[in-house]
C-alpha cells in the first residue's frame, strides 16, 4: 500500500525533529502503526531513543526459520506447540502475528500477455449471482459466460441452475448468437467438462465430448489453480457483475435475460478492445467473425431427460413439483423430457402428457382431462362392481338391467337400489321377486319391491330391517360376565370381627 508523499514528510519530521513515537505518531496522524514503522524503516534514518526490548521469540528464531523452510505450510497452532515444549512462555496471539513476519513466501510469479488469433479461441465459465425466489422456491441464480478471446465479445445468459443441460444450452445460445463458434473453448476443471484428471491424464465429460463432436471444436482444460489462463472471461464475469448486475431490478428470470441480452450487445459491444484500444469491442468483433467455425445444419437436442417411476397417483415428479399423465399409465416407468419451457412425458416413443415448466416448489401441474377422465373411470368402475356383484348373487337381475336400459333407465341408480334389497331381503327372495317383475313386463325397482312385500306378507314374516350399526353399538348388546357377590358377604363379616374385638 502507497502513502501521500506529504504524509511520508510529515511522518519523518514528527519522529526525527519532534522526537514523537511511533504510536503516538499513528494515532494523531490516524495511520497504522506499521505504516509509521514501515515509512521510517525505508527513510533508513538511524533510531531515536532507548534501543528495541529483546523480543521473546528471538531464542526460538533459528528452530522456527528451520522448522518452517522444511514444513513451509506448517499452522502456526502447531508451532506454537512445538516451541511450548522448548520453553516458550508467551501468549499464542502474539505468537501467531510474529510467526506470519518469518514465514518463507513463494517469489512473485510473472505471467506474459497471451495474445490470440481472430477466431481461435473462446472461453467459458460459470458465474454465481445470489439466488432467485419464484413462488416457494429458492433457486440458485447462475450466468453462463462465455467470452471470444480475441475481440472480447462477451455472451452471457441466466440459469437456475448449472446443470449439464444448462450448460450445452449456453453453449448453443452463443453459437447462434454470433452465427459461429471458436475453434478451442477453455474450461476451468468444472464437472460439466472433466470428470477426473491425474496429472496430464484428462477424462472429460461424454456428454460434453459429443457436443463437441457435433459442433467440431476442441474443449481444453486449463491447468490445474491457474485460473491466469482464462482471465477474459474471469475478468468479463467481474465486469457483470460491477456494470451490469449491481443495483439492477428485474421483474423475472426472463426480464433478466432480456436486459442482459441488450447489455452485451450495446454497452458491452461498445467498450473500447482490450487487444487494440483504438477500436471498440464490435469492431473487433466484427473482424473475427468471417473467421469463426461455420455452424452445422442441425443444432444439438439438449432437453432435460429422466426415467421417472410412477406411483399410484396419475402424477410424475420432476423438478420438485408434479405433472399429471393418464391414469391408464400408473405403477409404470416413464420418461420425462424438459426443455425451459416446456415438459413431456413418453410411454416409449409416445407422447402421453405435455404441460408448460413450472419452476416452483410442490406445484401439481394438472391437465383438467386426465383428472376428468380419472373420475368418469372410476365412477364406471364403482357401477361395473355392483352389477356384477348383484348379477352373481341375484341372475335374474341381468335380463332386468338390459330392459332397464333398453328403456333409457339409469343403470347405477338401478343397480344400488337393487344391492339395497339384496342386503335387506337376501338372495333368494330378491331372485324370486325379479322374476315375477320380469313376468309382468315391468323393469322398475318399485315393482320389485312390491313383489318382495307380497311374499312376505304371505309368509308372514315381520318387516325387514337393514341396518348396519356401528362397531361400538353392535358390542353394547354383547355378554358381560357378572362379578361375584359373594366376595363383598366376606367384606362384611371381617368389618363384625373388628368392631366385636374393640369393644
Amino acid at each position: 500500500m502507497t502513502i501521500a508523499v506529504e504524509l511520508e514528510a510529515q511522518i519523518l519530521r514528527l519522529y526525527h525533529v519532534e522526537k514523537w513515537r511511533c504510536g503516538t505518531i499513528a494515532k494523531q496522524l490516524h495511520v497504522h502503526r506499521e505504516t509509521v514503522q514501515r515509512v521510517l524503516a525505508h527513510a533508513g534514518l538511524p533510531r531515536h531513543g532507548p534501543p528495541p526490548r529483546a523480543s521473546m521469540i528471538e531464542p526460538y528464531l533459528s528452530f522456527i526459520q528451520q522448522t518452517l523452510e522444511k514444513f513451509p505450510s506448517l499452522t502456526a497452532s502447531r508451532l506454537y506447540s512445538m516451541v511450548r515444549e522448548r520453553g516458550y512462555t508467551g501468549a499464542p496471539d502474539h505468537f501467531r502475528h510474529l510467526i506470519a513476519l518469518y514465514r518463507p513466501r513463494p517469489p512473485a510469479e510473472a505471467f506474459l500477455r497471451l495474445r490470440t488469433l481472430p477466431g481461435e479461441q473462446g472461453q467459458v465459465d460459470w458465474g454465481h449471482f445470489g439466488h432467485i425466489e419464484i413462488g416457494r422456491a429458492r433457486r440458485p441464480l447462475m450466468a453462463f459466460v462465455m467470452v471470444l478471446s480475441y475481440s472480447r465479445d462477451i455472451y452471457r445468459r441466466f440459469f437456475l441452475d448449472a446443470r449439464m443441460e444448462n450448460f450445452l444450452r449456453g453453449h448453443v445460445g452463443a453459437f447462434n448468437t454470433w452465427c459461429a463458434l471458436p475453434r478451442v473453448l477453455l474450461y476451468d476443471n468444472l464437472k460439466s467438462a472433466v470428470l477426473e484428471r491425474q496429472g496430464d491424464a484428462i477424462r472429460f465429460h461424454p456428454t460434453l465430448l459429443a457436443f463437441a463432436s457435433h459442433y467440431r471444436f476442441e474443449p481444453r482444460p486449463v491447468a490445474v489453480a491457474r485460473g491466469n489462463e482464462k482471465g477474459r472471461v474471469e475478468r468479463a464475469i467481474r465486469h457483470i457483475r460491477e456494470a451490469f448486475f449491481a443495483a439492477r431490478s428485474f421483474s423475472g428470470l426472463d426480464d433478466l435475460n432480456a436486459q442482459a441480452e441488450h447489455w452485451c450487445r450495446t454497452q458491452a459491444a461498445d467498450r473500447p478492445c482490450p487487444e487494440d484500444r483504438t477500436i471498440s469491442v464490435r469492431e473487433a468483433f466484427t473482424k473475427e467473425q468471417p473467421m469463426l467455425l461455420p455452424l452445422p445444419d442441425n443444432p444439438y437436442p439438449v432437453e432435460e431427460q429422466l426415467a421417472v417411476k410412477v406411483g399410484k397417483t396419475p402424477y410424475v415428479r420432476f423438478d420438485l413439483n408434479d405433472y399429471t399423465i393418464p391414469h391408464t399409465h400408473v405403477r409404470r416407468t416413464l420418461t420425462v423430457r424438459a426443455d425451459q419451457t416446456q415438459v413431456r412425458v413418453f410411454d416409449g416413443g409416445e407422447v402421453i402428457a405435455s404441460h408448460r415448466r413450472s419452476y416452483d416448489r410442490d406445484a401439481q401441474i394438472e391437465d383438467p382431462q386426465h383428472l376428468k377422465t380419472l373420475v368418469e373411470f372410476k365412477h364406471q368402475a364403482r357401477q361395473h362392481r355392483g352389477i356384477n356383484s348383484l348379477t352373481k348373487a341375484v341372475p335374474a337381475c341381468q335380463l332386468l338391467l338390459t330392459r332397464a336400459a333398453e328403456r333409457g333407465a339409469n343403470i347405477g341408480a338401478l343397480t344400488n337400489a337393487l344391492l339395497r334389497l339384496l342386503d335387506r331381503y337376501g338372495a333368494a327372495e330378491l331372485q324370486a321377486a325379479v322374476e315375477d317383475t320380469l313376468r309382468t313386463g315391468s323393469a322398475h325397482t318399485n315393482t320389485v319391491r312390491a313383489a318382495l312385500e307380497r311374499r312376505r306378507a304371505a309368509r308372514g314374516a315381520p318387516p325387514p330391517v337393514a341396518m348396519k350399526l356401528p362397531e361400538h353399538v353392535r358390542r353394547k348388546d354383547a355378554p358381560v360376565q357378572p362379578h361375584r357377590l359373594d366376595t363383598y358377604d366376606q367384606l362384611t363379616a371381617e368389618d363384625d370381627d373388628i368392631e366385636s374385638e374393640q369393644q
